[in-house]
């Protein structure tokens, strides 16, 4: 397999970038070669088609590309002292992200479901990850005594329900009141 020019590689992120962007809007049964297109400033689908072989291919990589960075931009913000720092860094950290990257989030939650591409189970591993992390507050008698893996599903609801809802709400007050809420839940 030769190694994709720097032209091909530039066009390719040019229609994962639309591509972002149309899902976000468009929400992912309304996402179209034909609208990713328009949405690029591509003359024709066949641009896309070059590169991409279908639908199912084109989501898999925009999946992987807003996976990677997203978990980049949390884990780069993790290593607090205490569980209830790294909670709460974790929380702001998405946050944070969904601030820089809202259609990203957007587009993310929506096509999660169709992603054919193995992500690690993310939404498993992120619960996972959360929940060893309440775990370990309990054990250090940070937080109250709760089922750690039922509170990090409701974390998680928490944090999906304001990246869905974001375009309406100050994410200033969101991460707020999301750190707050969990702070109650959590206990002390």
């Amino acid at each position: 397999m030769r190694a994709k020019s720097v032209t091909e590689q530039a066009r390719r992120a040019q229609i994962v970038a639309a591509a972002i962007a149309t899902i976000a809007e468009l929400d992912y049964a309304e996402t179209s070669f034909k609208a990713i297109a328009a949405r690029a400033g591509l003359s024709s689908t066949g641009l896309i088609s070059y590169h991409f072989k279908n639908k199912q291919e084109l989501v898999d990589v925009v999946f992987a590309d807003i996976l990677e960075r997203f978990q980049g931009f949390v884990h780069a913000r993790m290593g607090q002292a205490s569980a209830r720092e790294e909670l709460r860094a974790f929380l702001s950290a998405n946050i944070a992200f969904l601030r820089e990257h809202r259609a990203d989030m957007v587009a993310f939650l929506r096509i999660r479901a169709h992603a054919a591409v193995t992500d690690g189970g993310i939404a498993d591993s992120d619960h996972v990850a959360l929940a060893d992390l309440l775990r370990q507050g309990q054990q250090a008698g940070e937080f109250r005594v709760f089922d750690p893996d039922v509170m990090a599903v409701f974390v998680l609801a928490m944090r999906n329900g304001v990246v869905l809802r974001s375009g309406s709400l100050d994410l200033d007050v969101c991460e707020r009141e999301l750190v707050a809420a969990v702070d109650l839940a959590t206990g002390g």
